[in-house]
Parts: structure tokens; C-alpha cells; sequence
């Protein structure tokens, strides 16, 4: 009998094995499965945004030994969290792209031009800071779409693709720049970005109003899914959810509610701009991968694009569809970055831009092999990244080895998914 019986998953995964990102759509009904749950997923190698998590205590922990005096002051984790602004972004938009375990290794470039659009228009046009955005943000969706199209449409290897337009898009910068030139941004909008903060009391208002509706919306589901009579997590992991995601929001807009001026002449106080900038960022696009028919329709070609094919997905549109993400992101990314260095160079997105920003998407959890993933990979990566690169600033470690380092971090979290992936195809079998 053994031969007929049919097996109900006990996971949600996508065609092929690949995570698709919905696991909490089928929940345990008690603490104890959920725990099981959890231990057996992380033994068959999904280790989802673990290591991401471990890393963010373990470094914060180590630099706060080695620096006690200056790592976790108002002042240094405000700056730590500005500067890993224009990362993070990029990586919530390559997300999509390594979902279909495709890569984008123009991305850094594409930031460096539309943000060279940014300046070019704001200092030599005068255009208001909002045409100048929407035309950065359009030439970044623009670009996407060329991108997209030559790897869904013709068929390019995305590798090939966006290799080669790594060195071209940085000859179209060079071209809006100039040879050595510098374009400042000064607008006060745009350098608010990153310079600015909300009032305090806007801040506190909310954090509060974010921890109201998330706890809203985790406890609407939870009776939602108890009066249809459908599997539910206990109430004590709900509320316990609430409460850590409460505890850092709310903990974290104490530390950027303290006036970290250097200068008592001067008061500095309130949550940067670009904070909540990302905040609504990863809302959005959590959403839209989380919550949508879409979502789910990349996920399933991200798992196994031959079985999509033939359930009805158009996969060519959902392979152009993740690049024009990507560089719609990559345009608001080099606005961020334009907004914290207030101006553009020919070298603006490339460097080590593209390698941080994979690496934060890998590190979070997402897998280079397509399939697993999710937006917040990007936001905990990105914050491992930072925290490397401000705590080696704060030792005052020799830029050798912060490269070092840094690409040990990289290599590290690439064999982590590569271990994982071994080991759940061998769990599969």
C-alpha cells in the first residue's frame, strides 16, 4: 500500500524543493511541533535568516567589547544605519533577481547613473528635486526593462548580460559626469535623506502605530485562521512575536530619540529619513512577494521554471518583471547614496557597491541558486555589512584587511548556501 499512498507536504515549497517563502501559510498547532518544526527545517538545511541573525549579535556583541566607548553610542548606531541605507536597498531589489537564481552585476552601475541623472538635472537644469527623482527612479525601471529583455526576451545568460553592462552603463556615467568631475547635490530635500530627522515625537508616533498594526495584523490572521478551522500557531508564539518585534522597534527609537549632538550648542535628535524610507520599502515589497499572486508566481519559477512553464506562469514576463525591480531599486539606491555623500562621481555604484550588496542579500538568507528568499534577507544582511565596515572603522583596522575580512564574510555566508542546499536535496531523497 505504500506504493499508492499520497504524502501531504509539511512545508510549503515551491516545484523543485526551492522555499517558497509561505511556510507560515501551514503552521503547527502547539509550541512543542512548532519548536520540532523549526529544528527539523534548519536540519534539512533551510536555515533562513539564522546566520544573518547570529551575526548581527555575535558582531555587535564582539565590537561592543573591543569599542565600548563608541560602538553603541546614539551617534555611531545612527551613523551605522544611515550607511548601510544605500546597500540594503540595492539588495532588497536583487533579491528578486537571485530568487530566479539569476544575477545583476550591473546594478551597482545602474545607482551610479541614475543618481548622476539625479545631480545632473538638480545642478545643471534646476529641475525641483521631485522631476529630478522621478527621472532617476524612470531611467533605473528603463534600464530594468533593456536588462530583462535581453535575458527573458532573447534569451541571454543573465551573467553575459549584465556583465557587459557593468563596463557600459559606467561608460554612460562617466559621459553625464566627466572625466575626474564631481556633481554636488545640494538640494536640501534630497540631502535630507540621510542628514535629516523626523521630530522626536513624530518618531515615537510611529513606532507606536507600526507596533499597533503589526500586532493588528498578526492577531487578525491568528482568529482568522481559528474561525475557518485552518492549522494556526498557539497564541503565546504570536504574542511573543509581537512583543520582540516591539521591543526592537521601540528600542531602537529610544536610541535615535537621544540627542547625540557633539556640541551642546547643538541638538541632533530623531529617527534619519531614510530610516523609515526602507521601513516602507520593505513593507511594500514584503508585500508584493508575500502576499501576492505574483509573489508566488516568482517563487515557482524561481523553484523550477520548466514546471511554471506549464502550470500557466508567463515566465518571460517574470523574468523581465524582477529586473525592472531591480533597477528601480537601484535608482532609489543611488538617490540614498547621492543624499549621504551630497554629490556624484564618475565612480558612483561601482568599486564593491555590486559584492556588498549580493553579499547582504546571501548573508540574509537568500539563496544564489534561486528559489529561497525573502525581502528582509536584504535589511539583515545589509546590517552585517554595515556593522563589518563600521566596527573595523571604529578599531581602526588597515583597509587590507577590511577587505580581508569583509570577503571572508562573503565566502562564508556563499558556502553556507551552498552546504544548506546539499544537504536539503539530500533530505529530499
Amino acid at each position: 500500500m505504500s506504493g499508492n499512498t499520497i504524502q501531504t507536504p509539511t512545508s510549503a515549497q515551491e516545484p523543485g524543493g526551492a522555499s517558497s517563502g509561505f511556510e507560515g501559510d501551514r503552521a503547527a498547532d502547539s509550541v512543542g511541533a512548532i519548536v520540532r518544526g523549526y529544528v527539523d527545517k534548519v536540519r534539512g538545511g533551510d536555515l533562513g535568516a539564522l546566520p544573518a541573525v547570529l551575526g548581527i549579535v555575535v558582531l555587535g556583541i564582539l565590537f561592543t567589547v573591543l569599542r565600548p566607548d563608541t560602538f553603541l553610542t546614539p551617534l555611531n548606531l545612527t551613523n551605522l544605519l544611515v550607511q548601510a541605507v544605500p546597500i540594503t536597498l540595492l539588495a532588497m531589489g536583487l533579491v528578486f533577481v537571485l530568487l530566479l537564481g539569476e544575477i545583476d552585476l550591473s546594478a551597482g552601475v545602474v545607482s551610479g547613473v541614475c543618481a548622476a541623472v539625479l545631480a545632473q538635472l538638480l545642478a545643471e537644469s534646476g529641475s525641483p528635486w521631485w522631476v529630478a527623482v522621478l527621472a532617476a527612479v524612470a531611467t533605473g525601471m528603463l534600464i530594468g526593462v533593456f536588462t530583462g529583455s535581453l535575458v527573458g526576451i532573447v534569451g541571454i545568460p543573465s551573467f553575459v548580460v549584465t556583465l557587459a553592462l557593468f563596463l557600459g552603463w559606467q561608460g554612460v556615467t562617466l559621459r553625464l559626469i566627466g572625466q575626474g568631475g564631481t556633481v554636488p547635490v545640494r538640494d536640501p530635500v534630497i540631502n535630507g535623506i540621510s542628514n535629516d530627522t523626523l521630530p522626536v515625537w513624530l518618531g515615537w508616533l510611529l513606532a507606536v502605530l507600526l507596533v499597533l498594526l503589526y500586532a493588528g495584523l498578526q492577531l487578525a490572521r491568528w482568529r482568522s485562521q481559528r474561525a475557518r478551522k485552518l492549522a494556526s500557531e498557539p497564541l503565546v508564539i504570536v504574542v511573543a512575536r509581537i512583543v520582540l518585534i516591539a521591543a526592537v522597534v521601540l528600542g531602537v527609537t529610544a536610541v535615535l530619540s537621544v540627542d547625540r549632538a557633539l556640541s551642546a550648542a547643538v541638538e541632533l535628535a530623531g529617527i534619519p529619513y531614510a530610516v523609515p524610507l526602507v521601513l516602507v520599502l520593505l513593507l511594500a515589497l514584503t508585500f508584493l512577494l508575500g502576499r501576492t499572486g505574483y509573489g508566488r508566481h516568482v517563487y515557482a519559477v524561481g523553484g523550477n521554471a520548466e514546471a511554471a512553464r506549464r502550470a500557466g506562469i508567463d515566465v518571460t514576463r517574470i523574468r523581465v518583471s524582477v529586473f525592472v525591480i531591480a533597477g528601480t531599486m537601484a535608482a532609489i539606491s543611488g538617490i540614498a547614496a547621492a543624499s549621504r555623500l551630497g554629490s556624484v562621481t564618475p565612480g558612483s555604484g561601482a568599486g564593491n557597491t555590486l559584492l556588498y550588496a549580493v553579499g547582504a542579500a546571501v548573508i540574509g538568507g537568500t539563496s544564489l541558486f534561486g528559489g529561497r528568499g525573502r525581502v528582509r534577507d536584504a535589511v539583515l544582511g545589509g546590517l552585517v555589512i554595515a556593522i563589518i565596515a563600521n566596527g573595523l572603522g571604529l578599531l581602526g583596522v588597515q583597509a587590507y584587511l577590511n577587505f580581508i575580512i569583509t570577503g571572508g564574510v562573503l565566502l562564508l555566508a556563499a558556502s553556507v548556501d551552498a552546504l544548506a542546499r546539499r544537504r536539503a536535496t539530500t533530505a529530499r531523497r
